[in-house]
């Protein structure tokens, strides 16, 4: 039997399969079960948040031979071909690839002809930005006055290249970023279904690295399957995806927060031998100084992970004024890295101005008040 990608082979199905996006859910699925249905709807956001998955799930419940629902049956024909992409009545169009205005003006010809057998003729047309303004015009024109078997759905990533005529006549769904503990769980899920063994920190490395992305996360899924030989582990999937060791991010702020700053050149220089993004370690530090201020400001009620201990250790170990301090340090630092001679330079250049301007611990003031004494 030929693989499946997890990508395709885990694609929603139903509105209660899909990741995150419960506000956009929530409103279609209001819509579809009160009958009270648009001509037009705009799907925004990232690359592999769900929209293409939104529309043609809307598609289905349109055309459900159930009947209209927000929940459409999935076992009748009409659910059966939208599934697997040959549905007569729901037209897929790829508006990178049809940017001609006579391409937009044939598809759009056929928009007076009653459904060949679905209850609704769906426009799907992805990346709708990438029309010509000659194409945005034919397709106003037909979304001004539209027939009443016809439905519109559109997606983009960049919203802001259409223009408002096409935006005023739409109703607008913004699909945000999915959470990382959103996405790993859902990995998790899919882990255990398809029975593979895996470390939970090796799945959250991976929900973290998709961005945000359920798709791009599903495909750093079967790499990493496939990297690891079958069993994730945390330590060949932080191989695979370049990313840096929580151990050496705790290392190098341990050494902040004593004020060792042998140490600190020690551990930056054994980090930089497997030649890392050094922008990408300065947001693992700032990330984990968050975590210390919060739990500073929270105490106990600010933990909430694996790590917590070693974090609450921490922030006993440095001032508020100092993970502050730091923080703005390595925020102006990332910025202006690019400026460096060297990116290895520049990172140790931010690393000893956060421990130039370490504040003086109690201890210390005191042993200066003491010196200055005649």
């Amino acid at each position: 039997m030929t693989y499946q990608v997890l990508a395709r082979k885990w694609r929603p199905k139903r509105f209660a399969d899909m990741v995150g996006q419960a506000h956009v859910i929530r409103a279609l699925a209001n819509a579809l079960d009160s009958g009270r249905l648009h001509h037009a709807y705009l799907f925004t956001g990232t690359r592999g948040v769900g929209k293409t998955t939104l529309a043609r799930i809307l598609a289905k419940a349109l055309n459900c031979e159930s009947g209209v629902s927000s929940e459409p049956c999935g076992s009748c024909s009409a659910c059966q071909e939208v599934d697997d992409g040959r549905f007569v009545d729901l037209l897929e169009v790829d508006a990178a690839s049809r940017t001609k205005v006579d391409e937009t003006r044939d598809l759009l010809d056929n928009v007076q002809y009653s459904p060949t057998r679905g209850r609704y003729k769906i426009y799907l047309i992805d990346e709708v930005h990438m029309f010509s303004n000659h194409s945005f015009n034919a397709l106003l024109k037909t979304l001004e006055e539209p027939p009443p078997h016809v439905k519109f759905l559109l997606a983009t990533t960049d919203p802001k290249k259409l223009p408002v005529t096409i935006l005023s006549r739409c109703l607008q769904f913004n699909l945000s970023r999915v959470g990382t503990e959103a996405i790993a769980t859902h990995l998790e899920h899919i882990l255990g279904v398809e029975e593979v063994p895996h470390e939970s920190p090796a799945v959250r490395q991976i929900a973290s690295a998709a961005d945000g992305s359920v798709r791009d996360a599903l495909s750093l899924l079967d790499q990493a399957i496939a990297y690891c030989g079958g069993e994730l582990a945390l330590e060949p999937v932080a191989a695979m995806l370049g990313t840096i060791s929580s151990t050496q991010i705790f290392g190098l702020v341990e050494a902040l927060a004593t004020g060792d700053g042998a140490a600190l050149l020690q551990r930056a220089r054994k980090l930089a031998d497997s030649a890392p993004d050094f922008a990408t370690v300065l947001n693992e530090m700032m990330v984990l100084l968050q975590r210390i201020a919060v739990v500073q400001v929270l105490g106990d009620a600010g933990q909430d992970l694996e790590s917590d201990a070693e974090v609450a250790r921490l922030a006993g170990a440095m001032s508020p004024e100092q993970c502050q301090l730091c923080y703005q340090i390595g925020l102006i630092g990332r910025r202006d890295l690019y400026l460096a001679p060297d990116p290895e330079v520049g990172f140790e250049m931010v690393l000893l101005r956060m421990l130039a301007f370490r504040p003086a611990t109690p201890g210390e003031r005191s042993r200066m008040g003491g010196d200055g004494v005649a």
